[in-house]
């Protein structure tokens, strides 16, 4: 059995932790990442209208799945990489009956099959930062997301100051890799903490949005800046 860990982002690496990433994102983030993914999902602002909406790095479809529970009316696509965190998001779907409304499929951030503005918003959780060109991914969001939808991008960000910061630090540095570890028997945990501390500052990661060709309406430090909620607009 090989110990070495899978290419950035790729889905192999994310099929091999698909069984626990569930469980694994609920007891790591001390159950606060579904209140980041609710607030996201709110952030698309989409009403009552019957929307279509894209949701990349779907994984076992927690995003989905709450856009299907605030927007009742809307049909949403969910792409990923990984067939085995899609096998799981399918197994959900059926257990809440959604099948007809989130359909999932294999795909590319980088290289979307879907034509342009296809969409009426758009969202990531907690993938942005595996997408290998990231640039390439927010323009694909941005060309596939009608004039005046929303693209929603949530992450996962080091805290570099304050009083918080070293505490952060060794969680995502120490605690996660070793629980993650422990709990799936799996080493791609320490994947982790490295996509985490690679990732660039808020400022930054915005400033690439813009050039992307969306207008960024929001960047939202959530407890205490270890994740960012990037809200960007498509003029």
């Amino acid at each position: 059995m090989t110990t070495e860990l899978q290419p950035l982002g790729s889905g192999a690496m994310f099929d091999a932790i698909a069984p626990n990433y569930d469980r694994l994102n609920r007891i790591l983030s001390l159950g606060v990442d579904q209140r980041w993914r609710r607030r996201t999902v709110a952030a698309l602002a989409l009403g009552e209208t019957a929307a279509r909406v894209l949701d990349l790095a779907t994984g076992t479809a927690d995003l989905a799945i709450e856009i299907a529970k605030q927007y009742p009316a809307a049909q949403i696509v969910g792409v990923d990489p990984s067939s085995g965190m899609l096998e799981v998001g399918v197994r959900k779907l059926a257990a809440r009956g959604l099948e007809d409304r989130v359909t999932l499929e294999v795909g590319d951030a980088q290289a979307l099959a879907h034509a342009d503005a296809s969409f009426d918003g758009a969202t990531i959780a907690f993938g942005i930062r595996n997408v290998p060109d990231r640039a390439r991914g927010l323009a694909e969001m941005a060309r596939v997301v009608r004039p005046g939808g929303r693209v929603c991008i949530l992450e996962l960000s080091e805290p570099r100051g304050g009083l918080i910061a070293p505490f952060a630090r060794f969680h995502v540095h120490v605690l996660v890799p070793r629980i993650g570890a422990l709990l799936s028997g799996k080493r791609e945990y320490r994947y982790l903490q490295r996509s985490i501390a690679a990732f660039p500052p808020a400022d930054e990661f915005a400033a690439m949005m813009e050039t992307a060709g969306l207008v960024v309406e929001q960047v939202t430090p959530l407890t205490f800046g270890v994740c960012h909620l990037y809200v960007g607009r498509v003029p």
